[in-house]
């Protein structure tokens, strides 16, 4: 009796716990996944719904708009600015954020790359005097090796960035060979090669990692 006792009120705790996270808007677990909800909300509800982690800790109670509630990755709350109070420019400020983020984290490691392989000679060679290598006699080999890109015009170079750059907007913006009516800023449906929507407690806690070393990507590029 004790254990059949303990049993039941375990799985209504587990229950609780699933009703929990479908009303803060986070994926509800499935039933095989009854067993993992305790771990599942100690670490989705920490960064959403209302008892996330906020800018001021526990001194956030009256210093938080209402209009954050915890809905999308990275919100901690703050809004001193009231940026985002009209929904429309709040998502257009998510979207440059999250792109930008990604772009920044791309050019912190751009920066650890030429420290790393140095000049064409695989020399030394500080991360901020690498693009001016293009302008060296014979032009600029990447990672040292002329048979990768040979480059020597920085027009070209400057060219096929805008075009390639600009393909991968088009396509993120107006959708692909992929499909149509895909998610513009997260892998998931035809357009997810690594599976990281798989599983959606997991991706939802991916999209908090991806945003927290973004910003802070973005300020060490600053």
């Amino acid at each position: 009796r004790p254990n059949a006792l303990r049993t039941k009120t375990s799985s209504h705790f587990n229950l609780k716990e699933t009703m929990a996270l479908s009303v803060r808007g986070l994926p509800k677990l499935s039933t095989t996944k009854a067993s993992k909800a305790t771990r599942v909300v100690t670490r989705a509800s920490m960064w959403y719904g209302p008892d996330r982690a906020k800018w001021l800790g526990p001194y956030s109670d009256n210093a938080c708009p209402s209009y954050l509630k915890g809905e999308y990755p990275g919100d901690y709350g703050w809004d001193s600015a009231g940026l985002s109070a009209d929904p429309e420019t709040f998502a257009a400020y998510r979207e440059a954020e999250l792109i930008h983020a990604r772009w920044a984290m791309l050019g912190a490691l751009g920066c650890v790359g030429p420290e790393l392989t140095g000049d064409s000679s695989l020399a030394p060679n500080p991360w901020f005097k690498q693009g001016a290598l293009i302008f060296q006699d014979g032009g600029l080999d990447y990672l040292g090796n002329p048979s990768l890109v040979h480059a020597q015009s920085i027009v070209a170079v400057l060219a096929c960035q805008v075009v390639l750059m600009g393909l991968a907007e088009a396509y993120r913006v107006n959708g692909g060979p992929a499909g149509e009516g895909l998610d513009k800023l997260h892998p998931g449906e035809s357009f997810d090669p690594l599976g990281l929507a798989d599983d959606p407690d997991t991706f939802a806690e991916l999209k908090v990692k991806e945003i927290k070393n973004g910003r802070l990507a973005m300020f060490s590029m600053f």
